[in-house]
């Protein structure tokens, strides 16, 4: 839980800023989103295929 308080402080954080110093975000919101959404899938799929290749 600690982990995931700290990445949304880091979140709002760096999106303050960009306000701040008018920069717009380097990904339109729903491509950011799907990615980090890949992100997510392959970091739990890594342990599901780990047994299938010997790992």
């Amino acid at each position: 839980m600690e982990s995931h308080l700290v990445s949304l402080s880091a979140g709002l954080l760096i999106g303050m800023i960009y306000s701040v110093i008018k920069v717009r975000s380097p990904a339109p919101p729903l491509i950011a989103l799907i990615g980090l959404l890949g992100m997510l899938i392959g970091a739990q799929a890594i342990p599901l295929f780990k047994p299938l290749f010997g790992f």
